[in-house]
């Protein structure tokens, strides 16, 4: 599955930040439970890794991914775990080069204009911008529109079930990325209806 399809599997991919990996599998059944197959789990914590390979074991229905990915190295450490995506904050030449060995799909993340360029440079038409609110949210991205046709986002940072809706209405905008369906509350306390419940209003977003 190429990273436009993935994409368009839901209107959300979910930041996962997670500490203990022991809550990987019951957290990924609760999100697929409420149709949220594709997961972003980040590198943010040393329980990154071992969440994505107890939910590529354990949750066949998930597609999961690594994000916050930051090194070329981990690339292969990803994807021996079983990510089947890739997501990165920003964007250089040495991990799109990984990327492409890889064979893994890769969602960089760009802020710029000049980011975009270099992206595109690579090969690369798919991707985060990111961090979405503070780089100018949806006025920016109809700006990007413009020069840009062919190039379809996926905005995460500071994005609420609120404005999604704005975001996901452009032609330019596939999915968009939070991390308010994994509330570290919810989290700690183990809380699973509550994630099941976030993530069925997660599916039902639509533009408008």
């Amino acid at each position: 599955m190429n990273l436009l399809e993935l994409m368009g599997l839901g209107p959300v991919i979910p930041v996962i930040v997670l500490e203990d990996a022991g809550k990987a599998v019951p957290l990924a059944r609760a999100l697929v439970s409420g149709g949220v197959r594709v997961l972003e789990v980040t590198l943010r914590t040393p329980a990154g890794l071992p969440s994505i390979r107890a939910i590529a074991r354990d949750v066949p229905e998930a597609i999961v991914g690594v994000g916050t990915l930051t090194q070329a190295d981990e690339f292969a450490a990803a994807r021996e775990a079983g990510a089947r995506f890739a997501v990165s904050p920003g964007f250089s030449s040495t991990l799109a080069e990984t990327a492409r060995t890889s064979g893994l799909p890769w969602l960089p993340g760009v802020m710029t204009p000049s980011d975009v360029l270099a992206a595109r440079a690579a090969g690369l038409y798919q991707l985060k911008l990111f961090p979405a609110q503070p780089a100018g949210g949806v006025a920016m991205l109809k700006a990007l529109h413009g020069p840009f046709p062919e190039v379809v986002f996926c905005p995460t940072g500071g994005i609420t079930p609120d404005t999604a809706p704005e975001f996901l209405a452009l032609p330019n905008v596939a999915c968009v990325g939070g991390s308010w369906l994994t509330p570290a509350a919810a989290l700690a306390a183990g809380e699973w209806d509550t994630i099941t419940r976030l993530a069925r209003q997660a599916s039902a977003l639509r533009a408008g």
